[in-house]
């Protein structure tokens, strides 16, 4: 196949998929709006099954994108946000055509020189690219993560249709405005496609975890990498699911570890890793954690992570005015005094396991989702106060809060979260931060 047939071929598989997700989000529009102003009840579990069907067999953006607003509570109604939850990255990897092709036009014609060996095979297909396993001249197994092709054209034709869905349901349902995420979510999965950022930012928590012995970092091979295509260093590991059944001690210790790779960089360095998903980690023989996958970083102002802190200590304090202080640091505007004891309603929650002075786990699930019943609560309250719009920072921080929670109870670890984070925050001083963050992002070039 020639290049401008190649081309031909690309455009008309590109019109075909915004063909198909623009009819299923019309389907979704037509539904919702069926139900509200003409009282035609739908089947939205059944619905919601459907559209994540759709959702499930396509790659690019719109898949990730319907796994990260599973996360966001009340981003969705509960229906599609458990369904949601089911979308995993594994969709059907590009065949080994497309793989010589894209390798050639990132490393050039003699790419496959340039490894001892190169698997046909990918080991994993994602939302955005797919994996093989090589082997350096050196003798080191890396991994090669390949975009797929446009997928900028990809991501910005699924943010259009997101800012549909979001609209669909913010004419149905007014408790929370999706501005702020939409923005916030555009940035981060446009920055997903720079790889050399990627890389960047696996140096940057190669750097910010260099004393943490219990966590690694994939070492970056630069001169194998582009920024569409990322060679690091392959660390092997199992999967943290297959460790439910494992003794307390060693699940506790899982969980200990994990908590230190995801919390660190957040509290010494205002970082931290945007994409709480179970693919993003894995566990070595000594119970210490391969963190991957760095395309979904983070970083967020001093003033915001002593807003965090701000807030724990008037809920442990009942200090009012520090807690409105708190939310106004994150972006909250104009809120009112009802609208705050909401908030607070779900802050309670989301500290409870570090307000406890005592080993217990982080947790329960409520129908299959962790924090949905104080989520739904929070929710109808904000509906009859008229709503609340979500601040940027704010959409990332409470994703990773909830996925790493997730993650605590799927492992059923019970330690003293109490001690953990008060032994993180001892001595907090915003000042520091600020020079700490900023000499540190300046030696990546972030």
């Amino acid at each position: 196949m020639s290049d401008s047939e190649k081309d031909q071929s690309r455009f008309t598989s590109r019109m075909g998929r915004y063909g198909r997700v623009s009819t299923t989000m019309a389907g979704l529009a037509a539904r919702m709006a069926g139900e509200k102003f003409f009282g035609l009840k739908i089947e939205r579990g059944e619905h919601a099954a459907q559209l994540t069907a759709a959702l499930g067999n396509m790659k690019g953006p719109l898949m990730k994108v319907g796994q990260i607003l599973a996360t966001i509570p009340e981003a969705l109604p509960s229906e599609y946000a458990l369904e949601f939850q089911k979308l995993q990255s594994n969709a059907p990897p590009m065949g080994w055509p497309f793989v010589k092709r894209r390798m050639k036009s990132e490393l050039g014609p003699d790419w496959l020189g340039k490894f001892k060996s190169f698997e046909h095979d990918a080991a994993a297909a994602a939302s955005l690219g797919q994996v093989h396993k090589a082997v350096t001249h050196g003798g080191l197994n890396v991994a090669c993560k390949l975009q797929y092709p446009d997928m900028r054209s990809a991501i910005d034709a699924d943010l259009r249709q997101l800012k549909v869905i979001f609209s669909i349901f913010e004419r149905y349902d007014k408790a929370i405005s999706t501005k702020y995420i939409h923005e916030e979510l555009s940035t981060r999965l446009l920055e997903e496609l720079d790889y050399d950022r990627e890389a960047r930012h696996c140096k940057l928590y190669d750097y910010m975890l260099r004393d943490e012995s219990a966590v690694h970092i994939p070492t970056v091979q630069d001169d194998l990498s582009t920024d569409r295509l990322l060679t690091a260093e392959w660390l092997d590991g199992e999967h943290i699911l297959s460790f439910r059944d494992a003794p307390q001690q060693q699940r506790n210790e899982i969980a200990l570890n994990l908590f230190r790779a995801w919390y660190v960089p957040f509290y010494y360095y205002g970082v931290i890793h945007g994409d709480p998903h179970l693919g993003n980690y894995s566990v070595r023989n000594d119970n210490s954690i391969n963190l991957l996958d760095f395309g979904c970083v983070r970083v967020f102002r001093p003033q915001f992570i002593e807003g965090v802190i701000n807030l724990y200590t008037a809920l442990m304090s009942e200090d009012y005015d520090m807690a409105v202080s708190a939310y106004e640091s994150w972006g909250f505007k104009d809120l009112s005094k009802d609208q705050i004891e909401t908030l607070n309603i779900w802050a309670s929650f989301l500290y409870g396991p570090v307000m406890d002075d005592s080993v217990r786990p982080i947790g329960e699930v409520t129908n299959g989702v962790y924090g949905r019943e104080t989520a739904e609560k929070v929710h109808k309250k904000l509906k009859e106060l008229g709503g609340i719009t979500v601040p940027r920072e704010f959409v990332f921080m409470d994703r990773a809060a909830l996925g790493l929670g997730s993650v605590f109870l799927h492992l059923k670890a019970e330690i003293n979260w109490y001690e953990l984070f008060n032994d993180l925050i001892k001595g907090f001083k915003v000042e520091e931060l600020e020079k700490r963050q900023t000499e540190t992002l300046s030696k990546f070039n972030l």
